[in-house]
């Protein structure tokens, strides 16, 4: 019997199948293979005795990290356009992290009643010239819910951004059921106190969503400097065309990168990023010689 892990807890694995959920641990050889179950993982099951036992992981499509899951079609990157003001940095650094692992990107900018259009136009166009769609949404009235749903169809989506954005009431509000607390913002901070504690992947009829726990920072460690320029869609155009091989786009001449730049098709402010997560890898690789 087939099915997708849509939850993990103590060793304990529940198995969406065509009948229900069924309940499953694992088998011990994938403990000796070192090979260790994730939600999102499409598998074999067989049940004996009224107990489920999961028999075969088929391969993964992808494997993300942070949250443990597999088989992410496309993420749904959630920040609000006040209270919390935008990280920029933040953002950019989810969009590569979305990038690195081949994920289908949407941005969904919450809380748009908060802003003035003048005042949204900055980073929305920063965010459309590196060719992201851009869904706009006031969640608590229900506005742009329907346009991403229709978007979550036929897809396992990754719900993801900072605290205190409005992910839990994006999430209950498709589910159309309180799935996770939405928790109430500090007035301090104004940011949301954290109450994901799992991740789970979400039956929502057409597709599976999962939600994952909200980030203070996110940790870019595993890009390579050859590598970052693939995780910046509007470099793609200009990437083999600059006059030197291996181009680092930083200070070399003849760069095509740098020339989009001046002339306003790639930009700025998502160059500047580049060059300042580019420094910080190379920074990193000198204090390891």
């Amino acid at each position: 019997m087939q099915g997708t892990i849509v939850k993990g807890i103590g060793g304990f694995y529940y198995i969406k199948v065509s009948e229900g959920i069924v309940e499953c641990k694992a088998r011990g050889k994938f403990r000796h293979n070192e090979l260790t179950p994730m939600v999102g993982d499409k598998v074999e099951i067989t049940i004996k005795d009224g107990k489920g036992v999961i028999d075969k992981i088929y391969p993964r499509d992808n494997e993300l990290i942070r949250p443990a899951v597999a088989n992410v079609t496309q993420a749904l990157v959630v920040f609000a356009l006040k209270n919390p003001e935008i990280n920029e940095d933040l953002l950019n650094k989810f969009l590569i992290n979305c990038e690195y692992n081949n994920l289908k990107v949407i941005v969904c900018f919450n809380k748009l009643d908060l802003i003035s259009e003048e005042e949204r136009n900055e980073i929305v166009d920063m965010i459309k010239s590196a060719g992201y769609e851009i869904i706009f949404l006031k969640a608590k009235e229900g506005y742009g819910i329907q346009t991403v749903k229709e978007k979550l169809k036929g897809n396992v989506t990754v719900l993801c951004g900072p605290s205190g954005v409005g992910k839990s009431t994006i999430l209950n509000t498709i589910a159309g059921r309180e799935l996770m607390e939405t928790g109430e913002i500090s007035e301090k901070l104004r940011r949301g106190k954290h109450t994901t504690r799992h991740s789970e992947l979400i039956d929502i009829g057409e597709g599976f969503i999962v939600d994952t726990p909200g980030f203070s920072s996110l940790d870019l460690d595993f890009l390579s400097k050859e590598g970052l320029e693939h995780c910046f869609p509007e470099f793609g155009d200009y990437i083999g065309c600059c006059k030197f091989t291996g181009c680092l786009h930083f200070k070399e001449p003849g760069c095509a990168v740098k020339e989009a730049v001046t002339d306003g098709t790639i930009n700025n402010k998502r160059y500047e990023f580049y060059i300042k997560t580019l420094e910080e890898i190379m920074s990193r690789r000198n204090k390891q010689w």
